[in-house]
């Protein structure tokens, strides 16, 4: 079986070889409801294009009101989110509730919306095993169907739960991007360790490119910018950023900064 078009996708975001990609998230509004920056949201799409990102990462459901809007601007990848979580709840909820995860479309459908690759979460540490188990089984039934079709998957791989003190622990991170390795992911997308040196020991380890996720709103762009740099330093293949984007106090700003620091590394691991 030949995996030409997933090549080619996946070169269409993470395959420039001077400069480490630059994915701005906005899937949020499934999980947060409309929070601040997520208002307008094809305009928000539009500023991100300007903006130069290398892709975006979207619900079906805004690739297809994008895509019958009017645009000027050079469309950048698409990243299509199909799948969906209780995960996020259950920790608002100090625990309480069940843990559920629903796949909302098949790569095949992500493919005729336009969407250069898939993203979907695999999570571990929850100590639910029942859970988990279908977390795993999800992950390689997508994967599987990917290959098929020729459409790349990046997995969100996190470790969250109750065993989980620190989701940043380097042995968290090695363990759950190998499980994605070996499931067939292409690329991953995932927490920063904290530091770049312990960070570098997950990149390195990892035969697939590690994409960095911003998570939270960072106390400052100085201190957003500090994960990037970090992730840089570390070889990293790049950054997932998304409420320190679009709740920035100057969105194009911090795009131009982030970018510049993205480019600006000396060495580059360039795991393609």
């Amino acid at each position: 079986m030949s995996n030409c078009g997933k090549k080619l996708r996946l070169k269409r975001i993470l395959g420039r070889p001077d400069r480490r990609a630059l994915v701005v998230a906005f899937d949020h509004a499934m999980v947060l409801g409309p929070i601040p920056g997520t208002e307008n949201p094809v305009a928000q799409i539009r500023r991100f294009a300007e903006a130069e990102v290398d892709a975006i990462l979207l619900n079906l459901g805004l690739i297809r009101q994008f895509g019958e809007s009017s645009c000027s601007v050079d469309i950048p990848p698409f990243i299509a989110r199909i799948d969906w979580s209780t995960v996020w709840a259950v920790l608002r909820d100090g625990g309480k509730g069940e843990l559920h995860s629903s796949l909302l479309a098949r790569p095949e459908e992500a493919l005729r919306h336009g969407a250069d690759a898939v993203l979907t979460y695999m999570v571990v540490g929850t100590g639910d095993a029942q859970f988990e188990s279908k977390e795993v089984a999800r992950t390689a039934d997508v994967a599987r169907e990917c290959e098929r079709v020729g459409i790349p998957l990046i997995v969100e791989s996190l470790a969250r739960g109750p065993k989980v003190e620190n989701p940043g622990n380097p042995k968290w991170l090695s363990l759950h991007t190998r499980m994605a390795v070996e499931l067939g992911a292409d690329a991953i997308k995932t927490d920063y360790s904290g530091d770049p040196d312990s960070m570098r020991t997950v990149v390195e380890g990892c035969p697939i490119p590690i994409l960095v996720l911003g998570g939270s709103k960072q106390a400052s762009d100085d201190d957003a910018l500090e994960v990037v740099r970090g992730a840089v330093t570390a070889g990293a293949a790049g950054v997932f950023f998304g409420r320190n984007v679009f709740q920035a106090d100057d969105m194009q700003a911090f795009l131009r900064q982030a970018r510049a620091v993205l480019n600006g590394a000396e060495t580059f691991s360039g795991r393609r």
